[in-house]
């Protein structure tokens, strides 16, 4: 069995030259892509985009209405009740009067 030997600095920087010249190499012989694979995909990737974005409009339209909805049963719920007529102030009034006239009368 032969021992390791730590390689020189001149053997080191050859092996990463060939390296980098066989990546070079590899890159140079790969076939150029074909235009029409290349509009098919900006196509569909457009197509994808488009409903990204439709699906997006249509969350955040359901969202504010649900925040709408939320408001509006709030402002239901919370509604001042309506004026008395003068009617029924006439019949309040008369009642603290009988109320009011019934307790002398007792004492």
């Amino acid at each position: 069995m032969v021992a390791y030997t730590n390689p020189s600095f001149q053997e080191r920087t050859a092996l990463a030259q060939q390296a980098r010249q066989k990546a070079l190499d590899q890159l140079r012989a790969k076939p150029p892509l074909d235009e029409a694979v290349l509009a098919e995909r900006k196509a569909a990737r457009l197509l994808r985009e488009q409903a990204e974005a439709e699906a997006r409009a249509a969350r955040n339209a359901a969202r504010e209405q649900a925040k709408a909805d939320k408001l509006a049963r709030a402002l239901e719920s919370t509604a001042a009740p309506a004026a008395p007529t003068e009617e029924e102030q006439r019949a309040a009034r008369d009642a603290r009067y009988a109320a009011r006239k019934q307790r002398k009368n007792s004492r």
